[in-house]
């Protein structure tokens, strides 16, 4: 059983900010129990399907240089780095 500390711990971790921890203890419960049915699943009988191709058939990658300075064509850049918008 999940139990308020465990989602408030990860939450903190991912820095998320919960104010109520105990709603989501059902939501992480019900993926867990999920979790454990897939993990019972027998799949040993199964056989597993490969598609393999040959080297000589996929295209080569070649390297193709880009002439102009894509930082000139961006509206928000600083130095080297680009802005992006803050989020919550």
């Amino acid at each position: 059983m999940v139990n308020e500390d465990e989602i408030a711990n990860v939450a903190k971790l991912m820095r998320i900010d919960i104010e109520d921890h105990s709603v989501h203890i059902k939501r992480v419960q019900k993926m867990l129990e999920y979790f454990d049915i897939l993990d019972k699943a027998d799949i040993e009988s199964v056989e597993l399907l490969v598609q393999e191709t040959d080297l000589e058939k996929l295209r080569t990658d070649d390297h193709i240089p880009y002439k102009k300075n894509i930082i000139d064509f961006l509206k928000t850049y600083k130095e080297k780095y680009v802005k992006a918008p803050k989020m919550n």
